[in-house]
């Protein structure tokens, strides 16, 4: 007997209820479906049909076992399918949503290696601080920062962000350099507009407990490279990612403060819609990201850029 010949013809059966439909699907004849079935139900010494004239319906038995080889079947299809699709060539229409600063200060730079790289794939991309409905909206693949809530969508690590606080020199020299998060509140804090709690900036004490500390400040923005610029100008204490000031800390133009009570656990992940066969064009752009900015990011102020 052919084991999975066997199995294929009874779950075909089982799911047309019929053995000539089953046949037809599997482009076999009746005779050789029958006999195989027949075959598997001697070898496990269990009825996983009861026939009669007029129908055709699966056992007590019969259902257990449909579920667990239909299961197993659908797996090896699986399997099948993606070595087909790692060997298949990337090619078609990406569409990328990613955040504004990220995405112009360092995807888009990196977008010309990957379109060399798979010179059959369009990239469409995206720039928007706001929240994108990556189904509704049509996009491949989206960006995003920091906790992702439930969903149907599924999601890949890209790459650890850290925040830092900082202001220009002349700023600090000017208004004094914060020693904890309480003395925030003496200072002009440049307040990020998009995020839900503008005038809230979370930290962690040296023991690793989250804290809360009002802000305030005659200044916000709904855009970090706003934030930034502002910064540099000596207008106030900003909250940024380093992707966003990396460059500008190793130079000197900003100085970081309050390090040890920056909480640093968010990260920037990949999201796209569940689908059962990830399309060659995702996985490769994915697995990009993740070469590209790895586990230690180049804009960090204490390494150089590779």
């Amino acid at each position: 007997m052919d084991r999975f010949a066997a199995l294929e013809a009874f779950v075909k059966v089982a799911e047309t209820q019929s053995f000539s439909e089953a046949a037809r699907r599997l482009r076999s004849s009746k005779s050789a479906v029958s006999r195989n079935v027949g075959a598997l139900e001697s070898e496990l010494g269990a009825r996983l049909f009861n026939r009669t004239t007029r129908s055709l319906k699966l056992t007590e038995a019969g259902r257990a076992y449909f579920e667990r080889v239909s299961r197993i079947l659908a797996d090896l299809d699986d399997a099948d399918h993606a070595l087909g699709q790692l060997q298949a060539s990337p090619r078609g229409r990406l569409m990328v949503s990613a955040p504004m600063s990220f995405g112009f200060l360092h995807l888009a730079p990196a977008l010309p290696t990957f379109l060399a790289r798979f010179p059959e794939v369009d990239v469409d991309l995206s720039l928007n601080d706001r929240y994108v409905d990556v189904v509704d909206e049509g996009f491949d693949v989206a960006l995003r920062i920091g906790a992702l809530p439930d969903s149907s969508l599924m999601a890949r690590r890209i790459v650890p962000i850290r925040r830092t606080l900082c202001a220009s020199p002349d700023y600090f020299r000017r208004r004094g350099t914060p020693q904890t998060p309480e003395d925030l509140k003496g200072h002009e804090c440049l307040r990020n507009s998009n995020v839900a709690r503008t005038q809230e900036w979370r930290f962690v004490d040296p023991e690793g407990k989250p804290s809360l500390v009002a802000v305030s400040g005659r200044v916000s923005a709904n855009n970090g490279d706003a934030i930034r610029v502002m910064a540099l100008a000596g207008a106030g204490v900003a909250n940024l990612p380093t992707f966003i000031v990396g460059e500008d800390l190793r130079a000197g133009a900003l100085v970081s403060a309050l390090d040890r009570f920056v909480s640093q656990d968010i990260a920037m992940s990949a999201v796209y819609p569940h689908a059962r066969h990830l399309s060659p064009k995702v996985r490769a752009f994915v697995d990009f990201l993740v070469e590209r900015f790895g586990r230690r990011p180049y804009w960090e102020p204490d390494t150089g850029k590779s």
